[in-house]
């Protein structure tokens, strides 16, 4: 087991304009860093001209950082090609559209699954994990990084699709039947008759095209993972940093190739860590809100259900040169707490120096442009011996969870390309599966609770391990699965279903059943027209209390009762005749069903009335989470998110982990705060 956190950040120090390297390693071991990665983006450094190779240089690094008792991550530089690659083989670059290849000079620009890379690759992963496999220092790899950045279009893919899907269904007439080419005339004579992707609108062909992209990066870093796996002492790990909005990915089957899941947490700083949360739902590859800090986490959590490495967070001000806010002081403590709190056993920074050239120029790191330590630094070093002081107590947590959210990846490509919300201006939103999922999770995180997300190949039904399971915006789904959700209800689960949930089957065609289909005779309730709504619609509490702040956004069912209770309703002339939300008991349990997509108010509202968070009457802008160590202590992790230094009541007996003193009684907070306690027998 992990002595203690994980905790770093990636170093280059090729990067650096002079040579520096026992004074950054001086000072990150003055920080108490105990990991850095290292070597993941500069193949050209590794392999400077086709079949020469210097692998000697990372020499120095490995052995300073041994020497000062920090690890080292490896990685493997496919990531980013070297241009003589690409100038001899040109065959070998990514097309993003059929036949138009990317233009170089950024990264991932390549067709990874072609041969002649695949060749260059592998001779350059089995050179370097060859050489420093049996370094002391070096406790892992990381192949490749941030994959699946690209939909590539390259004909040898498309051929490979092709056979991927003559091999599934068997002939051209069981496809014809199973993606409905009969529509505008798409039926196939002949295996050749299907068209590229380019111009595709058909919604089952674009299933099937997103799901095979996935396989492929997939099998691509399963493939590296072997390689490294021939040199690799059983000690050490493999892993490939994941960045979640990556459109060909899928996490949960990525990391079944990988040891351990590993992935990015960048987040809005400043007023974005601010709690409750003003600010706007909609996300990007950056969360924006602590809420959302959270599901990042817990979406780490999901991909194994098991804890996890941040091999990428914010040191300084993370972004573009329009968009420098550093974080206020506290606020890298309570970030990297937060994650820890949710299962990280890493953290590590992107990165440890302000980059002097390059696109990442104003990615700020530990330490800024002069390479002198400030306040990052000071902040980060508070944040090491913490770590180091909370030892192995803070490794490996089961965080609690007080439900469930079930997630869909591939609803979630689907409604990229066919989006079944708007944007304010009327525009498609390609992030429309997110706008129905991320306000239930939000919901629950304002009442306090605490989410573990689901994947629904993990689904098992478990009304035990999962007491609420809430269900939104699942539209495809196989009648099998539609079929386990009302089962799990009927022997006790309470299953919160949402809108879209179960309105296609697993090709993404629309089901012919009363909707919600296979849910509306257990759930009470049906529907048969939905619409968007460009403004907040008012609601009225029925059988819910509700603040006076309410609403339903973006989405209504018109839905009709047949046998449910309602527990909200719409305060507008025309959506008035339906409910907004409905529970009804189903056997020895309940299916409560949410026709809109939640404001914040309203959300919480349902997640209080589903279940009562465990501490209450927390002051503003204070969240408590809860989790086991491996030892199977209970510790709970205290946040200030405001500037207000507030205080509050400790039920029963505890011990400050960070203050290492009592913390029986009030508890008081400094702005920007947090503290870990570890409950003690009562």
């Amino acid at each position: 087991m992990q002595e203690r956190v994980l905790f770093g950040a990636a170093y280059y120090h090729e990067y650096q304009p002079h040579d520096r390297l026992n004074q950054d390693l001086d000072l990150m071991a003055a920080a108490r860093f105990s990991v850095i990665r290292v070597g993941e983006s500069v193949w050209s450094t590794w392999e400077p001209e086709n079949g020469r190779f210097d692998v000697d240089w990372l020499q120095p690094v490995l052995d300073g950082a041994q020497a000062r008792g920090i690890a080292v991550v490896l990685g493997t530089p496919t990531y980013a090609v070297p241009p003589w690659l690409a100038r001899l083989y040109p065959e070998i670059t990514g097309e993003r559209r059929t036949g138009q290849r990317i233009g170089w000079g950024a990264r991932q620009e390549v067709d990874f699954t072609h041969p002649g890379f695949r060749f260059h690759a592998e001779r350059v992963i089995r050179k370097i994990t060859e050489r420093y496999a049996d370094h002391p220092a070096v406790i892992g790899f990381q192949v490749d990084n941030e994959p699946g950045n690209e939909l590539l279009h390259n004909h040898g893919v498309f051929q490979r699709f092709v056979d991927t899907l003559r091999h599934k269904y068997g002939d051209v007439q069981t496809l014809n039947d199973a993606w409905g080419l009969v529509y505008w005339s798409h039926r196939l004579s002949d295996w050749a008759d299907l068209w590229t992707p380019d111009g595709n609108v058909q919604p089952q062909y674009d299933v099937a095209w997103r799901q095979f992209q996935a396989d492929q990066t997939t099998e691509f870093i399963g493939w590296q993972a072997d390689i490294v796996r021939e040199y690799a002492r059983p000690d050490q790990f493999v892993t490939t940093c994941i960045a979640y909005e990556r459109p060909a990915v899928a996490d949960d089957e990525l990391v079944r190739r990988l040891d351990v899941t590993a992935g990015n947490a960048y987040y809005s700083m400043q007023d974005g860590l601010r709690h409750p949360h003003a600010g706007s739902a909609q996300q990007g590859w950056t969360t924006n809100g602590t809420w959302a800090l959270y599901l990042s986490a817990d979406r780490m959590y999901s991909s194994k259900q098991s804890p996890f490495l941040v091999t990428e967070t914010n040191a300084q001000s993370i972004g573009f040169p329009w968009n420098n806010r550093p974080a206020y002081d506290g606020q890298w403590r309570q970030a990297a707490w937060a994650l820890v709190s949710r299962g990280a056993k890493m953290i590590e920074y992107w990165h440890w120096h302000t980059l002097h050239f390059g696109a990442e120029t104003y990615w700020g790191g530990v330490l800024p442009h002069s390479g002198q330590p400030g306040r990052t630094y000071r902040e980060v070093a508070q944040l090491g011996a913490e770590f180091e002081a909370a030892g192995s107590l803070v490794v490996d947590l089961t965080p609690d969870s007080d439900l469930t959210l079930l997630y869909s990846t591939p609803s979630k490509w689907l409604m990229q390309k066919y989006p079944a919300l708007a944007h304010a201006d009327g525009s498609p939103d390609e992030r429309s599966y997110h706008g129905f999922f991320d306000p239930f999770y939000r919901g629950a995180f304002d009442a306090g609770l605490q989410v573990r997300i689901l994947h629904t190949s993990q689904f098992t039904g478990s009304v035990r391990d999962h007491p609420v399971l809430v269900v939104p915006a699942l539209y495809l789904a196989d009648t099998d699965l539609l079929d386990q959700l009302a089962a799990y209800a009927e022997v006790g689960g309470h299953l919160v279903v949402g809108p879209r949930t179960g309105y296609a089957d697993h090709e993404a065609r629309a089901r012919t059943d009363v909707q919600p289909a296979r849910l509306a005779d257990a759930a009470g309730v049906r529907y048969d027209e939905f619409s968007n709504v460009s403004v907040e619609v008012p609601v009225r509490g029925i059988g819910l209390e509700l603040d006076a702040d309410a609403a339903a956004t973006r989405w209504v069912d018109g839905l009709e009762v047949d046998g449910a209770d309602v527990l909200v309703g719409y305060d507008h002339p025309h959506f008035g005749r339906w409910p907004a939300i409905t529970t009804r008991a189903y056997g020895a349990g309940r299916i409560t069903y949410v026709g809109t997509v939640p404001n914040p108010a309203l959300a919480a509202a349902l997640f209080r009335w589903i279940k009562p968070a465990s501490w209450t009457e927390l002051p503003a802008g204070v969240t408590v989470t809860s989790a086991t160590s491996a030892d199977g202590r209970r510790l709970r992790f205290v946040h200030n998110w405001s500037w207000d230094s507030v205080g509050l009541k400790v039920p029963g007996r505890a011990h400050d982990v960070l203050a290492d003193q009592p913390a029986n009684g009030e508890l008081e907070l400094g702005p920007w705060d947090v503290r870990v306690l570890v409950e003690l027998d009562q």
